[in-house]
């Protein structure tokens, strides 16, 4: 096989393939995505910095990679395992290949993989941490992997958050200001605000309860992120000196971040959530939406005080999906109403805060 290449597991699995991208190795815990569609969200997702992604999907790259379907300014996961990848896209918005946009910036791919068998042993085992390599013989690889930190010992969030606030230009200034802080945070949720009329300020993770206050928000969003959440204790406390302030939204790892302020801890999940296909429900309509996921970590409800209220629950395994204080106007979500390309459920989130900060300002 020309460019022959492997993925080795930290249980000594290896699964054999063809690089393609970056000429490179990479590291990095290894997790698999059920999504059909949106691989170039993915790859600039934030969320994924640490990880090595595997698309379930077998088809990677058939629509190409163009300017418009970004969601950070930079890749952000470590590497790209998949079945086959695409080297003659089909679409209008097309301007290179995927090959040609992992070469560039520098993240390696894996094509030509059983990519079924590795998503079960990943389903049955748990995702464990993976090294890609063309150099090495896998059992050096194996040996250098035990020696690379794991995925949950790193705050991932200090490595992809903003390195200074700034506004977000399409915002009306008019609108709600909205402050994000920002865990790694992804474009389309500041797209989406501005297009409902909102004046955007994102901040980086460390700004302080003061500074974010002297912003004047009328409300503030948590955004998304990488990593575990045992190491964001100085987020909790920047939580803890805003809540009450202003109406408060939290979004995946914001979400966790707000069950944490109200006494709540975290636990890592088996494989996690990942792909566009999960059932959520209501738990105060008995509604159900199919909602996007990327997490590896879920809140344990138990220790949740001070009137916080699990709010949604996940069909699959029964965890929480999302939170709501009704009298201090906080609402928080594990999943995405941000989701690019989708699916659209349940956008109206961003409707239904800024609808309360309405309700708040009026009163």
């Amino acid at each position: 096989m020309a460019n022959k290449a492997y993925l080795i597991l930290e249980d000594g699995s290896v699964y054999e393939g063809e690089s393609f991208g970056a000429d490179m190795g990479a590291s990095g815990e290894v997790v698999f995505d059920t999504a059909m569609v949106g691989y170039q969200e993915a790859l600039t997702d934030p969320s994924l910095a640490g990880q090595i992604l595997v698309m379930t999907y077998p088809l990677a790259g058939n629509y190409g990679i163009n300017r418009f379907d970004v969601e950070s300014s930079r890749l952000h996961l470590s590497g790209l395992v998949v079945r086959e990848h695409c080297d003659v896209p089909s679409h209008w918005q097309s301007e290179m290949t995927l090959h040609e946009y992992l070469a560039q910036n520098a993240v390696p791919g894996l094509s030509g993989v059983d990519t079924r068998a590795l998503t079960r042993k990943l389903r049955i085992s748990g995702v464990m941490m993976g090294l890609m390599t063309r150099g090495e013989d896998p059992a050096e690889a194996l040996a250098h992997l035990r020696e690379i930190p794991h995925y949950g010992e790193i705050d991932y969030v200090r490595k992809v958050t903003s390195e200074c606030a700034y506004e977000w230009p399409d915002g009306a200034a008019g609108g709600h200001h909205i402050v994000i802080l920002d865990l790694g945070v992804k474009y389309n949720i500041m797209r989406v605000l501005s297009r409902k009329g909102a004046h955007v300020t994102v901040v980086p993770s460390s700004t302080t309860a003061d500074d974010i206050l002297a912003l004047r928000p009328d409300g503030i969003v948590l955004s998304p992120g990488p990593g575990d959440p045992v190491h964001l204790g100085y987020v909790v406390e920047t939580l803890k000196g805003v809540i009450g302030r202003a109406p408060i939204f939290g979004i995946c790892l914001g979400h966790q971040t707000l069950g944490a302020a109200f006494g709540a801890s975290t636990f890592k999940m088996k494989f996690g959530h990942r792909g566009g296909n999960h059932p959520v429900r209501d738990l105060s309509t008995g509604q159900i939406h199919i909602t996007a996921q990327n997490h590896g970590y879920a809140l344990d409800p138990d220790g949740l005080r001070d009137g916080m209220e699990v709010s949604l629950v996940n069909l699959n395994d029964e965890t929480v999906e999302g939170l709501r204080h009704e009298e201090l106007g906080i609402m928080s979500i594990q999943y995405h109403a941000e989701a690019s390309p989708g699916p659209l459920d349940n956008a109206y989130f961003f409707d239904r805060f800024l609808d309360l900060i309405g309700q708040r300002k009026r009163n």
